[in-house]
């Protein structure tokens, strides 16, 4: 059996992470309260079926394949020569967890962590599918992202690999850094979730024949608004455990990362909120709420490594960077996602990944931080993005994962559950008001 060499640093820091991972179970409830308010009445229960299947699909595929493809720093793993260095590019692990002693150590706490990391990257595309996405292909998709696209990446982060070697075998500062996950669960969630919003094409209903988009409001800002505050409870714990795991910061700093974690949420959504304010009279809770969680998602790179003013602005950023970033994506590039997916998880975390290469300071002052943070973001774009959409496009191909015209305009509830969630108020409808 291996017992990997990094373990907690003592029983208060194991406690400190063993609350904080059992906090991130409320990111999925928020991000599912969000992803199901943001959509249409007539397909909300099929909107909570389909991310209690990611849950659990993500799980067990991890559970069987994910793991052994991520590893954890200091277990084996396959490496390429290059330069007359070693590159870590994949881990070398049995699967079904075999040969990992589930004991406390670093590693298996690790496994339970990313056990339900993987699932809040699957949720993420489903905001951008949201009433039109069969829930057959939902799960083979996820199975796609637990199985392969994310564990790869992780390695990479995470596990010990080549980004993260950036730093010692190519002199730039501390390689590729991210202590919460922006990169390996959110922007992987979220160009995911474009993958999928360019496959499915746009909701019926939602551009004219001229090309201009309809508004299609969700039918539920309450579930909206209220996965807000679960989400930021969850995002405290997805913060502070992945940086006690993965950068091995000391159990006090577990107070910084909070405080910064809410910052980062608090100004982001107020911004959010003025700048609509500004531009449309009134603010607009959706894209407020949408502004919130980009905060969140942009704070989790260097939760650990900046201060509040620091994460003050970071957050300021990401809530007006997610408001343009929403309209540019509808108008621009004529991309549907009911839930903003694309520019709350893809977009503000390229932000907070760069924002820690600007913003970061370090005691021993090395340099080349931010190149080692823009590598790891070309990566994503270079590498997880065509990934993504290479393995979901030939899913379609042998299972198509749009849902027909009738099964669309029923309502995915009726049509793929047999049962609606408001049998009694639901109302069918293809007009919408124009922007």
């Amino acid at each position: 059996m291996i017992s990997p060499p990094v373990l907690p640093s003592n029983e208060i820091v194991f406690a400190l992470c063993v609350v904080s991972i059992l906090l991130v179970p409320f990111v999925g409830v928020g991000l599912t309260l969000i992803n199901t308010g943001l959509g249409r009445s007539r397909s909300a229960g099929h909107s909570m079926m389909a991310s209690l299947c990611v849950m659990a699909i993500a799980a067990l595929v991890y559970f069987v394949c994910g793991f052994a493809w991520q590893g954890f720093p200091g277990i084996p793993a396959h490496v390429l020569i290059a330069g007359g260095k070693s590159w870590d590019w994949i881990a070398a692990q049995p699967f079904f967890l075999r040969k990992l002693n589930l004991d406390g150590s670093a590693a298996s706490l690790a496994v339970w962590l990313q056990m339900m990391s993987v699932g809040i990257a699957a949720l993420i595309p489903l905001g951008s599918g949201g009433d039109r996405w069969r829930l057959r292909a939902i799960c083979f998709s996820t199975a796609i992202l637990a199985g392969w696209t994310y564990p790869v990446f992780a390695h990479w982060v995470w596990g010990g690999g080549w980004l993260a070697q950036l730093g010692v075998n190519s002199g730039m500062a501390h390689g590729f850094l991210d202590a919460g996950g922006s990169s390996t669960i959110h922007v992987v969630g979220g160009l995911t979730a474009l993958s999928i919003a360019w496959i499915l094409g746009p909701r019926r209903g939602k551009y004219s024949s001229n090309g201009m988009p309809s508004a299609i409001p969700g039918h539920n800002v309450t579930y909206v608004l209220a996965g807000c505050l679960f989400a930021l409870t969850g995002w405290i714990g997805l913060n502070s455990a992945g940086a006690f795991l993965f950068t091995g910061v000391e159990g006090r700093r577990i107070i910084l990362i909070a405080i910064n974690t809410i910052i980062a949420a608090a100004s982001a959504g107020l911004t959010a909120a003025l700048v609509t304010r500004v531009r449309f009279t009134k603010p607009d809770a959706s894209l407020t709420a949408n502004g919130w969680i980009g905060g969140l998602v942009a704070s989790s790179a260097a939760c650990a490594l900046l201060q509040p003013a620091e994460m003050m602005i970071v957050g300021i950023i990401a809530g007006a960077l997610v408001t343009f970033s929403v309209e540019w994506f509808e108008f621009g590039l004529r991309v549907d996602d009911p839930g903003g997916a694309v520019s709350v998880h893809a977009i503000a975390g390229i932000w907070g990944l760069l924002a820690l290469g600007l913003l970061a300071r370090f005691p021993d002052n090395q340099s080349g931080q931010w190149l080692a943070q823009v590598i790891g973001v070309a990566t994503l774009l270079g590498f997880v993005l065509p990934t993504a959409y290479a393995l979901n496009w030939l899913l379609d191909r042998f299972h198509p994962q749009r849902v027909g015209i009738e099964g669309e305009r029923q309502g995915m509830d009726l049509h793929e559950l047999g049962a609606e969630a408001y049998p009694e108020f639901i109302t069918h409808t293809e007009e919408y008001l124009p922007h």
